[in-house]
């Protein structure tokens, strides 16, 4: 039986469906064939007859119910971020949606999480991991995908990579700059998703999904930089703590600032994939480098015309003063 004809019928709930990863999931869920809720505390769009917006908040319980009634499967694309008590309060969201898909019937969930590194976690990894931990011990088998880095326009992880490669005009190498990973491409990360509603599940598990590549931070920005036809100068500074990066990222990049702060301390350690379990589970290894999803990356920003007021400025400055940095 084909992927379409598996999916007929079935109704998936995307938790989360205004994240960067859920406006490109929730297309390719109705290009499979599934009839999709869109789940989010402000959703809205065009309606159709397989896709329904619904309002959800998960630390809501009351607005849950609606939103799981005779839903086959639920994705979980939920993260807190910033201001006081964030944990506990993806805590509790991720204990209040595994009840609720309970008490509606759910058959599976699948959450996107964060690689656990081989050191200690960040405070905003081991919140991811723990998300990940209470999902899959609920009485819904619970499907846990692992990634370091998703490649792609709207990612913050992605913005803040890019906005240091062509905003800054030579490298400032601090140690965890060293630290490596595997970014995955956006669509490879979606196939991804697509993929856990489909392979076999007698209980809950987790899994790496790692792009083809094995990269540290500084061959991130290089790359990326030369994209754009620049060669970064180099520039060692060791003393350059992850506490100091954040505030120095604060007048480099336009992410949001606590976000960018929690992704630094990320990187403190490697993100690597303990295996390559899921990939020879779903015979669907990733198959998109990262310089040509950077590229695309990098296209969709120049359509977007992602690059406003002062960032467009510095920008163009850091180009015109390339040639002559090289010289140094």
């Amino acid at each position: 039986m084909s992927a379409p004809e598996r999916a007929a019928g079935r109704s998936v709930l995307v938790a989360g469906a205004t994240c960067f990863v859920g406006r490109a999931l929730v297309p390719a869920l109705l290009d499979r064939g599934y009839r999709v809720r869109a789940c989010a505390r402000h959703a809205g769009g065009p309606r159709r007859n397989d896709l329904e917006y619904v309002r959800c908040d998960v630390l809501d319980e009351k607005t849950l119910p609606r939103a799981l009634a005779d839903v086959w499967a639920a994705y979980y694309l939920v993260h807190s971020l910033g201001g006081r008590d964030y944990s506990e309060r993806d805590r509790r969201a991720a204990q209040t949606f595994a009840g609720a898909a309970a008490e509606a019937g759910v058959s599976r969930i699948v959450y996107l999480g964060g690689v656990a590194p081989r050191g200690r976690a960040s405070e905003h990894l081991r919140s991811r991991l723990e998300v990940g931990r209470i999902l899959r011990s609920g009485r819904v088998p619970a499907v846990e995908l692992r990634a370091a880095m998703i490649v792609g326009p709207g990612s913050a992880s992605w913005q803040i990579v890019r906005d240091l490669a062509l905003r800054l005009p030579a490298m400032v190498l601090p140690s965890w700059l060293d630290s490596r990973l595997s970014p995955i491409a956006l669509e490879d990360a979606i196939r991804a998703l697509l993929d856990a509603l489909e392979i076999f599940l007698p209980a809950s598990a987790h899994y790496d999904i790692a792009g083809p590549e094995l990269l540290s931070g500084k061959q991130i920005l290089e790359k990326i930089a030369a994209l754009e036809g620049r060669r970064l100068p180099t520039i060692s500074l060791p003393w350059l703590t992850p506490r100091l990066s954040a505030l120095w990222l604060k007048l480099v990049t336009r992410a949001n600032f606590a976000l960018a702060r929690e992704l630094v301390f990320g990187l403190t350690e490697d993100l690597l994939p303990q295996d390559q379990r899921y990939w020879q589970l779903t015979e669907h290894r990733p198959v998109i480098s990262f310089e040509s999803a950077a590229r695309a990356a990098l296209e969709a920003d120049r359509r977007g015309g992602a690059t406003p007021g002062l960032g467009a400025l510095e920008e163009a400055l850091v180009r015109r003063l390339g040639p002559r940095l090289r010289a140094f």
